[in-house]
């Protein structure tokens, strides 16, 4: 399947998908709702698309109404709080959050608890495990696929860069460390100081850039979710025509998978969000009833390059929206 083929359908379900959001809202009784706080709500980025389709299919089966609600862009972390505390307020059964910040929401996760309302966490977790579970991908361990992805595209010594997003997300965290914690072991690599996009495509982009232009040593950029690798890919697109620096990165929009085709990104760590959306809900329902449910859920995750993005397999998680 090439990106061509599924370009349309995917922009139509896109638009239904942020649509929903909305229908989803006005539908949710206030004081029973079970309330999505995901880390934006910006259609644009694809990989809450795919959550929020999870969170849906669940929802139709447990025949749980939901709600869905949260700031326009991740960055906004005094915003993520206010939202929360205003949900507080319409005591829902349930609150399943995204934190975009690792230290900051926990005062206000812990309001959640005192108030009586189930706290779930997905995609990003809090210091001190707050929430009754945590549905996420295993950061950590994804971020050394890439370290070991990397090494089969640059040999000998070399310069790495590292482009990221919210410096204070628990899965920025865990994935960057998952990256310098695997680049250790190798005294011929160098890792410089990360650049933070505060999960803005175009400030990755800018930063990519300015870094091109100022060191000519950089052999490998890792991105670490969808919208720092695809800022990075623009800037290697114009910096880079001779396609000498390599980058890998997270996450499987459409462009991303165009950069592949492209040869410019030449790896991803590919998530499963509708999974991580779908069990939060059932989650969320088990421990709302007082079922013991497991503390940290990994949803997995799979390196795929363009060598083997056009195997069924990879073509089903690089094109999640199709035949949902």
């Amino acid at each position: 399947m090439k990106i061509k083929a599924v370009a349309a359908a995917l922009a139509a379900v896109v638009l239904l998908g942020a649509g929903g959001w909305l229908l989803s809202r006005s539908l949710a009784p206030r004081n029973e709702a079970i309330v999505l706080i995901p880390k934006t709500t910006d259609p644009r980025v694809e990989f809450w698309q795919v959550l929020n389709q999870g969170v849906m299919a669940a929802a139709k089966e447990y025949k749980a109404d939901i709600q869905i609600k949260g700031a326009s862009a991740e960055s906004q972390i005094d915003e993520q709080i206010k939202i929360v505390e205003e949900t507080i307020a319409e005591k829902p059964k349930a609150i399943i959050l995204a934190a975009s910040d690792y230290n900051r929401l926990v005062p206000i996760a812990k309001k959640v608890i005192d108030a009586g309302i189930t706290l779930i966490t997905v995609d990003s977790g809090l210091e001190g495990g707050v929430s009754a579970s945590l549905i996420a991908t295993d950061n950590y361990t994804a971020g050394r696929k890439l370290v070991e992805t990397m090494r089969g595209y640059v040999q000998g010594p070399a310069t790495y860069a590292i482009v990221s997003f919210v410096k204070t997300s628990d899965t920025q965290i865990d994935r960057e460390n998952g990256v310098r914690d695997g680049l250790k072991g190798d005294p011929s690599a160098t890792v410089i100081e990360t650049l933070y996009s505060n999960n803005s495509e175009d400030e990755a982009y800018e930063l990519t850039k300015q870094l091109l232009q100022e060191r000519s040593d950089i052999r490998g950029i890792f991105g670490l979710n969808e919208v720092s690798t695809i800022g990075a890919a623009r800037a290697l697109k114009e910096m880079d025509p001779g396609r000498t620096i390599k980058l890998v990165g997270f996450d499987s929009s459409m462009n991303e998978v165009s950069f592949m085709e492209a040869g410019i990104l030449q790896a991803t760590v590919v998530q499963k969000p509708f999974n991580m959306g779908y069990l939060a809900v059932k989650t969320a329902l088990q421990a709302h009833r007082g079922e013991k449910v497991s503390p940290m859920m990994d949803t997995g995750s799979e390196l795929i390059t363009k060598e083997t993005m056009y195997t069924n397999e990879n073509q089903k998680l690089l094109f999640p929206f199709v035949g949902k």
